[in-house]
């Protein structure tokens, strides 16, 4: 039998670390992760887990910790410096970091990706308000920049259609971008009462009307709208895992549709844990019966 190197077991212990922190932090994308295959659950695991750590770091956890908002910010910038560094040597003695490194390495995911996230994750500290300019790039980097990551993993599993690449990366930013706008407006309470941004250019959350909701909650659906052609192209395990978090969102979108504008301000929109089984089991079974006449 041969012995396991310290590496390996290193990395093993890493990529656990970083399966736990999905668990503890998102039923819906765990729920989801659930329906790939192992290994695929641990990369995605991983990028999952650098992206919470760093969204932690601007969302309160630093500055609860009692850090002032410049030692906040050189957090930040230490995680993004360990980051590179891991992904130039493949080692991290930050266990996130050195889950999230073994990924990128493996799938091709490099500081092209990587920088921009972390330029908007620093716009969190920075920029209360945004213009549309600012939230494009923003949602590029905080969102659509994390669905190119995943990308990577899924374009590497056997079953994925890579002939045509270009609607494959479409579909991820605008699936990531989708995402992203759900929580901008479900989290409204949080980002405005508590942390003070305003992430819709001329709309002010604490006067959010119908119609400019109503505007939000179509340019959402458009996104998910767009980022069906790629999901279809995805490995079968993948497409019932990406499937599974378009219909959750795709719910929420809904919900958040028929919560009255000015109750958005003060309520967080959610679905039930019972719910996201029931839409894991919907979606698996329409999965599989497409797959059985197929």
């Amino acid at each position: 039998m041969t012995q396991e190197s310290p590496l390996h077991r290193y990395t093993s212990a890493a990529v656990v670390s970083s399966g736990k922190v999905i668990q503890e932090y998102s039923t819906s994308f765990g729920l989801a992760c659930r329906f790939l295959g192992k290994q695929a659950r641990y990369d995605i695991g991983s990028v999952y887990a650098m992206v919470r750590l760093a969204d932690e770091i601007v969302d309160g956890v630093a500055q609860e910790a009692g850090l002032a908002p410049q030692a906040t910010l050189e957090a930040l910038d230490e995680l993004e410096a360990q980051t590179e560094a891991a992904l130039e040597t493949g080692y991290s003695t930050n266990l996130i970091v050195h889950a999230f490194a073994t990924t990128a390495n493996i799938h091709g995911i490099t500081s092209e990706l990587t920088r921009p996230f972390f330029r908007s994750m620093r716009a969190d500290l920075c920029r209360q308000q945004h213009t549309a300019e600012t939230l494009q790039d923003y949602i590029y980097g905080s969102a659509e920049v994390v669905g190119l990551m995943c990308l990577a993993v899924f374009r590497d599993m056997p079953g994925t259609d890579t002939s045509d690449d270009d609607t494959l990366v479409t579909s991820a930013r605008r699936l990531g971008a989708a995402f992203q706008k759900v929580n901008f407006l479900r989290d409204l309470a949080t980002d405005y009462a508590e942390l003070g941004r305003s992430y819709f250019p001329g709309i002010d959350p604490a006067a959010l009307s119908e119609a400019e909701k109503q505007l939000l909650v179509d340019d959402i659906r458009a996104d998910l709208r767009a980022a069906e052609p790629g999901l279809r192209m995805l490995d079968p395990k993948a497409r019932i895992a990406v499937d599974i978090a378009y219909r959750l969102f795709s719910e929420l979108t809904d919900a958040l549709d028929q919560r009255p504008a000015n109750e958005l301000i003060s309520r967080r929109v959610r679905v039930n844990n019972a719910r996201k089984v029931a839409i894991a089991a919907q979606t698996v079974s329409t999965n599989l019966l497409k797959k059985s006449r197929a």
